[in-house]
């Protein structure tokens, strides 16, 4: 098989602090071959390797997108645009988070398996890791999407047939949301902390992380203590939606346990915090402030298709992080190592080392310098097969 050759001013591995100046990559298959200084890895080519150098480039790791939904269209009636959702839209869709630089997402929720069978059909990418209908209570939040189960032994069911399905990670709303008329307020639980651990029980049999939709205090609190692997959103609502309830017991309980956080912000993060206003937005920047300190590790993803949040500006919903203070350093590795790991697909992508899959962006410039830069694509690779690029 022919190798390729890439080399650029820098290469971004994925951890942070590790930058190769005038650096390199050489994959074959679809598999990363070598990483390092041009020299180096340029004596490890075969004479006939296809050779491409991005002058002033950077190459790095494909992002990860932790939290999309697939079925959805982003036009606001997600009942209607699910129940209607074919394969062709969901590859439209997958092609735009791919051309946007996202090589993998996590689908966290879908209509009756669609993700499933079109991740398993769909071979350009990104890679999808899917969990089917998530899991709510009747009439609960999403309970449109198939995923309703009332009692212990139909949530246990339920877990098995999207286990069945070819479910990667089991997705449960353990508070009511805001998508779904008469369903249970943002803030209110929809399961007992029992329920909740009949479900991660249940997933573990099958060998399977399970992800919690919680806004509510009460439920974050709930799902941390079930054991799951990630909280969505982790909005830290207090009862009766009168503001935060943030809990210091609860929060170093998520660190300890190594549980993550995934808040899932559009790209238009600017427009929200206007519409909050100064003040709220103020309270929202602090609560992520206090997860930090907490050492509540995050990872980045924009609930993709829900709401008016679209699928093609990834790079300017990680302006969001550095918004809140983080490093560019930090945030990339948040969005390709740190995600990997989250979503249990570490040993495939996530970094630039050899023996994963050659998942690969090139960008225009420095993202270290200006993180704009991750929207400025020179290339894309899905297991080193191009992607076709947007427009710039």
């Amino acid at each position: 098989m022919l190798q390729h050759l890439f080399t650029a001013n820098q290469v971004i591995p994925g951890p942070a602090g590790q930058q190769i100046r005038d650096g390199a990559v050489l994959f074959q298959d679809g598999t990363i071959l070598a990483v390092g200084p041009r020299e180096a890895v340029e004596d490890l080519a075969s004479p006939t390797a296809e050779r491409r150098n991005f002058a002033g480039g950077t190459i790095l790791p494909g992002l990860i997108n932790c939290h999309v939904h697939l079925v959805f269209d982003a036009c606001g009636a997600p009942a209607r645009a699910a129940a209607e959702a074919t394969h062709a839209e969901l590859a439209d869709r997958a092609d735009r988070l791919l051309r946007s630089g996202v090589t993998t997402v996590r689908d966290l929720g879908d209509r009756g398996g669609l993700a499933i069978q079109f991740r398993d059909q769909h071979f350009r990418g990104p890679r999808i890791v899917p969990s089917g209908p998530p899991i709510t209570v009747p009439d609960g939040h999403c309970w449109f999407l198939g995923g309703a189960a009332d009692g212990e032994p139909e949530l246990r069911a339920r877990v098995r047939q999207n286990a069945e399905l070819g479910a990667e990670v089991i997705k449960v709303m353990a508070s009511g949301g805001q998508i779904t008329p008469n369903s249970p307020s943002l803030w209110e639980s929809q399961f007992t902390a029992a329920e909740l651990a009949a479900i991660v029980d249940e997933a573990k049999k099958a060998g399977l992380p399970v992800a919690a939709h919680a806004h509510g205090t009460d439920a974050i609190s709930a799902a941390a203590d079930a054991g799951v692997a990630t909280i969505e959103h982790c909005t830290w609502l207090r009862e009766g939606g009168g503001g935060y309830d943030l809990r210091d017991d609860v929060a170093a309980k998520i660190a300890e346990r190594g549980i993550f956080a995934c808040v899932a912000w559009p790209s238009d993060w600017r427009g929200f915090m206007n519409r909050l206003g100064s003040a709220r937005a103020e309270q929202v920047v602090s609560r992520f402030e206090w997860m930090t300190e907490h050492g509540i590790r995050m990872i980045p993803g924009t609930d993709a298709g829900a709401g008016n949040s679209g699928f093609d500006d990834y790079a300017g919903a990680l302006q969001l992080y550095e918004h809140l203070g983080f490093d560019r350093g930090h945030i990339i590795e948040m969005a390709t190592t740190t995600s990997a790991e989250a979503l249990g697909v570490g040993d495939t992508t996530g970094q630039l080392t050899p023996g994963l899959s050659a998942d690969l962006l090139v960008t225009a410039g420095d993202p270290l310098a200006d993180l704009t830069n991750l929207g400025r694509l020179e290339l894309v690779t899905f297991k080193g097969r191009p992607a076709a690029l947007q427009a710039r």
